[in-house]
């Protein structure tokens, strides 16, 4: 089936750019819609999965409430609108006097929760700037308590690892509902290490101490407090683009019309929004035909559509000011 045939369900995305523009591994993806129903994309007649616009919305927005603590079970089957306003004020700057909350941590592994039980690492240990919510040696006993931890990180211990293994470490993930994933291994060639990391999974390699563990979460929690925010930002897909304030004809009359004081900037206002316009056009008809850079391109459109609503809103104050009659 042609790209042009596929179910008319308006603009949809494939499950790589979907991970591209939510920060969420396909691997991870996956498990969250076959466990948690938290998306039911279409499907081709190839059997592809093809998401909707809203689809990017929801999954956006679930990604931030798990990674601000919020347990995938508790989010997953909320309304777009409910997403929305749970997620109200999670993006407000944090002021730096506030200290950074401890990194809730848990490690399933056959050794390492020993080492970090006998070295004194205690469990929810509120003086620490890490708290070792569970340490598992027993998978089952992990999969039963994991969705109730509220987990900032997990720490998955695997002497070795093999291309077989990571679809069962991206579900173990997946079930921690923590935002981040470190794995502590000894053997693994680089091309898996390099599969892990195309995941979002950070690999180290074996031996490491409780200390060094200690640093290591302490680090990936910092990275994940300051780090940058997802592609779209603020940009939600299922909306539809800011209405235009003026149409071509409209632009055209402003340009025309005398400035009243000395300067070009209706006219310069006017080539800016007739650009923004030209542009907003361009990306979103590479988005249509382009499905492998759909996610740069849905970035693109709703960037530019945001860019021309707010230069539009400039213009309509210098409109105002110069008294320009359109």
């Amino acid at each position: 089936m042609t790209e042009s045939t596929e179910p008319e369900v308006g603009q949809t995305y494939r499950i790589g750019a979907v991970a591209r523009l939510t920060g969420i591994p396909p691997d991870t993806l996956r498990v969250w819609e076959r466990r948690y129903a938290v998306v039911t994309p279409v499907r081709s007649e190839a059997g592809t999965r093809l998401y909707r616009a809203e689809d990017v919305s929801r999954l956006n927005l679930i990604k931030r409430l798990v990674d601000n603590g919020d347990a995938i079970s508790h989010v997953a089957r909320l309304s777009l609108e409910h997403l929305r306003q749970r997620a109200q004020g999670l993006d407000t700057p944090v002021p730096t006097s506030q200290e950074t909350r401890p990194c809730r941590v848990a490690v399933l592994g056959p050794s390492l929760p020993m080492l970090l039980q006998s070295a004194g690492a205690g469990l929810s240990d509120d003086a620490s700037d890490v708290q070792f919510a569970g340490l598992y040696t027993e998978e089952s006993s992990f999969r039963d308590h994991a969705g109730q931890l509220g987990l900032d990180l997990l720490v998955l211990e695997c002497p070795t690892i093999h291309d077989d293994q990571l679809r069962h470490l991206a579900d173990l993930a997946a079930r921690s509902g923590a935002p981040r994933t470190l794995v502590v291994y000894s053997y693994a060639s680089r091309d898996v290490v390099n599969r892990l990391e195309a995941q979002h999974i950070v690999a180290k390699r074996a031996p490491v101490d409780a200390v060094e563990l200690k640093r290591w979460c302490v680090a990936m929690h910092g990275a994940a407090t300051a780090a940058a925010p997802a592609l779209l930002g603020d940009f939600d897909l299922s909306e539809p683009p800011p209405a235009r304030l003026y149409d071509t004809a409209a632009l055209s009359r402003i340009a025309a019309a005398s400035p009243t004081v000395k300067c070009e900037c209706p006219h310069h206002l006017v080539q800016l929004v007739s650009s923004l316009v030209a542009f907003e056009a361009y990306s979103r008809e590479c988005e249509n035909r382009n499905a492998d850079d759909a996610a740069l391109h849905a970035f693109l459109h709703a960037a530019t559509a945001q860019a021309r609503a707010t230069m539009e809103t400039a213009l309509a104050r210098v409109v105002e000011a110069e008294g320009i009659d359109i």
